[in-house]
């Protein structure tokens, strides 16, 4: 199927691509400064938009959208002339097999593999699954190593439902795959995906009656360092770790911090141990810290932390989502981050200032960033 939107061509110059999902749509801005930006939608309105991915490997853009629809249900639509027009499977780019018993919900996350990998694209979905396309995402099959997982009957659903929120395949192996859901914590393949571990020793969940179980945590997104790809960082329910093996051991780093709870981790495109989170008030209130909305920022692995306030309007109590900020690759990286209040920031110099690139939208569920070809 094929959706056609009135086409709106980029400015001469844009160089940059923001997308913004939302509870009702998406909206796609092109910018030359990433600061003014010229934006199209809502696309797909009053279609939710829980996950995004922008693929720029093979010289073209391709846009890639989890949709949910209450009426037609959740797919996936690819785009590749920026949102004029969209491309959906006829039959569904993401069908359980039959004799799963299980049929789609949400398509949680969409992560394009790495460099030299082109065609390849991931998606993480609810029930918690994860799937693998090789034709630019398209159409994917389901991953039967984790659904057979002997674990998979005790991973349970977070507050917002059971997400397979993570995809992280490793750019130096390609039989390397990191996967993070909410409940069931870390999972591991070294074998192209065949089989799974869990990889959670040394953090938290203190929901459990093991404060350290072997799975079951609730983990609520994971980066990698983008020159070392054994060092990991997670945002949990509860704690900010880091892992300096693969995942195998996990370590504390959240002192420092106003409060260790909150669900985005970022890292940065090319510089080792530097990562961003946006800290909240756990459990019951779930709020930026006094109302105060902050990005902070570690450059040491999490030994010291600077707090990122400058341009964000005071006060706040809505909650940034785990998939509602992200990163880009320019000099020096852009961050970029939305609130469930509808308000979208957008820091062309890496967090030192913010400024509101768009405002009063629904819940924002998913921001990607990236850098185009003008």
């Amino acid at each position: 199927m094929t959706q056609t939107h009135e086409p709106v061509a980029a400015p001469p110059n844009a160089a940059h691509l923001l997308a913004v999902g939302t509870k009702k749509g998406l909206w796609l801005g092109t910018s030359d400064d990433r600061v003014n930006y010229t934006f199209t939608g809502p696309h797909f309105l009053m279609q939710e938009i829980p996950s995004v991915g922008i693929d720029t490997r093979d010289g073209r853009t391709r846009i890639l959208v989890g949709l949910r629809s209450e009426h037609w249900g959740p797919t996936v639509a690819h785009s590749d002339d920026l949102g004029a027009t969209w491309h959906e499977p006829d039959n569904g780019a993401i069908t359980f097999p039959p004799d799963t018993g299980a049929a789609l919900e949400r398509v949680w996350q969409i992560q394009p593999d790495a460099e030299g990998r082109e065609g390849v694209v991931w998606a993480g979905c609810e029930p918690i699954s994860v799937w693998k396309s090789t034709d630019g995402g398209e159409h994917f099959e389901l991953n039967r190593g984790l659904w057979d997982h002997p674990h998979r009957s005790e991973w349970g659903a977070g507050f917002g439902g059971a997400a397979a929120h993570t995809v992280l395949p490793s750019p130096s192996d390609p039989g390397t795959i990191h996967v993070a859901m909410s409940t069931g914590g870390v999972y591991r393949s070294t074998d192209a995906g065949e089989s799974w571990q869990p990889r959670n020793k040394g953090i938290g969940a203190s929901f459990m009656p093991e404060e350290t179980p072997e799975f079951g945590q609730c983990v609520h997104k994971v980066a990698r360092d983008p020159n070392r790809p054994e060092v990991l960082f997670a945002q949990n329910h509860g704690g900010v770790y880091r892992s300096g093996d693969n995942g195998d051991t996990w370590d504390y780093i959240a002192d420092g911090l106003p409060a260790d709870f909150g669900f985005t981790i970022l890292t940065h495109p090319r510089r080792s141990d530097t990562a961003w989170v946006i800290p909240l008030i756990a459990d019951a209130q779930r709020i930026p810290p006094e109302g105060k909305l902050a990005v902070h920022r570690t450059d040491d692995g999490g030994q010291s932390w600077t707090r990122l306030a400058d341009g964000l309007v005071e006060p706040e109590y809505n909650v940034v989502l785990r998939d509602a900020a992200a990163v880009d690759t320019a000099e020096p990286a852009g961050l970029f981050f939305g609130t469930r209040g509808g308000t979208v920031y957008a820091s062309a110099d890496e967090g030192a200032h913010f400024t509101p690139v768009l405002a009063q939208l629904p819940d924002v569920l998913c921001v990607r960033a990236a850098t185009i070809s003008a």
